[in-house]
């Protein structure tokens, strides 16, 4: 009697896996787009820096979500989930990097913040801090995305797809926390138009 309802759970759980993977990519995706759009600000920054402003804001709570999934990930596999457990652990190479990733990425947008929050007058010391953490964060995240961009790719499109048949249950949900997280971004963003003032007045 016990062993549908085990086979049950066991399918779920699974499922929860994928489900966990799928979202954990198409954040990522998200943030590759965005963070394309952040490269090209930096062609000119002082040119273009209400628009590096706003699209660094905008990565601020789709950062944080996608840490929330890999750290979700984490904890279940290293607690020793049976599902993730079977899913297993990434290539030890990226399994080293995914710490330095997220370390990295909260400095530099955490410097970028305070940045944006001080102001130019007397911030020498923090665009130092800003830049140097750009330098760490693209020499371990550009590792990174290339050793996950191929399965990125493919779970994306697989969360997309209209089949009901190949949808993992969930999905409404990963696209409200993807819709909400760029939400906030978007309002971030915005009000940062009001905020950089006094950068954009000193690169004139």
């Amino acid at each position: 009697m016990e062993a549908p309802l085990a086979t049950t759970t066991t399918q779920r759980s699974a499922s929860g896996v994928v489900a966990n993977s799928r979202l954990t990519a198409s954040v990522g995706m998200v943030l590759l787009l965005a963070l394309a759009v952040e490269g090209v600000t930096l062609l000119d920054v002082n040119t273009m820096f209400a628009l590096h402003a706003f699209v660094g804001l905008l990565l601020v709570p789709v950062a944080m979500l996608k840490v929330g999934t890999t750290a979700y990930r984490f904890v279940r596999y290293y607690t020793g989930d049976d599902a993730y457990r079977s899913k297993g652990p990434p290539h030890p190479v990226l399994r080293i990097l995914g710490p330095l990733v997220v370390v990295t990425t909260l400095a530099l947008l955490g410097t970028g913040i305070a940045l944006l929050a001080k102001g130019p007058r007397n911030s020498g010391t923090l665009v130092t801090w800003h830049q140097a953490s750009f330098i760490a964060w693209v020499s371990v995240t550009t590792i990174h995305v290339l050793g996950h961009i191929v399965e990125t790719v493919r779970l994306t499109a697989d969360d997309l797809r209209v089949d009901a048949t190949k949808r993992v249950p969930g999905v409404a949900i990963r696209r409200a926390l993807l819709l909400l997280s760029l939400a906030i971004g978007l309002g971030l963003g915005v009000a940062s138009l009001g905020w950089n003032h006094a950068w954009t007045d000193a690169f004139r």
